[in-house]
């Protein structure tokens, strides 16, 4: 489903008027238009499944290393940067870092299609705990790894710019599959 660039300027226009301003004075004649065009870029990942996503990003190598089912070597890739927009307020969820962990069955992703995976999720209306669930989804599809760990910290505006107003309160959330789910030690060196 592709973004409807019109119906937003439309509504967007329709926002304006409702907040008591002139869509047509000067500052704001463009705005329709400038929020159509953020709203496309912001929301891409909106136009794609996770399959989709998988498919789009899906360049691993084989790894002439045999893993066995008890190796606990893993890749981790911390501290990607990414936001999104919270599907409860429209609101920003911002410096969003990401974890993420996977132990390697026969083939690795390459390391920048990981950050872009994140970054796809996250141009979704999206709740935090299902960026780290979609992020988990698309590198199990992509490495064929059961074991996989997505830990997300970040900050929501829907809490420190409105409401309670709390600025330092930082949401954490984790996506454990296989291993993860339940080995102990291997959470511990998630979180080094």
């Amino acid at each position: 489903m592709a973004i409807d660039k019109e119906k937003i300027k439309e509504h967007i226009r329709g926002i304006i008027e409702a907040l008591g301003d002139d869509p047509n004075r000067e500052g704001l004649i463009d705005t329709p238009k400038r929020v159509a065009e953020m709203y496309a870029e912001v929301f891409e990942g909106m136009n794609y499944t996770n399959a989709e996503i998988a498919q789009m990003f899906d360049k691993t190598f084989e790894d002439d290393l045999t893993f066995s089912q008890e190796s606990s070597d893993m890749v981790i890739v911390r501290d990607i940067d990414i936001f999104s927009y919270c599907e409860h307020h429209l609101a920003l969820m911002y410096d969003m870092k990401v974890t993420v962990a996977y132990m390697p069955r026969g083939k690795v992703i390459g390391l920048s299609k990981i950050a872009r995976i994140a970054d796809m999720v996250s141009k979704r209306l999206q709740l935090q705990e299902r960026i780290g669930t979609d992020i988990a989804e698309i590198i199990e599809m992509v490495t064929g790894s059961q074991d996989v760990a997505v830990l997300i910290e970040g900050c929501h505006s829907c809490m420190t710019a409105r409401g309670i107003k709390k600025t330092s309160a930082k949401t954490y959330t984790s996506a454990l599959r296989g291993r993860f789910a339940d080995d102990i030690a291997l959470q511990m060196r998630l979180r080094k």
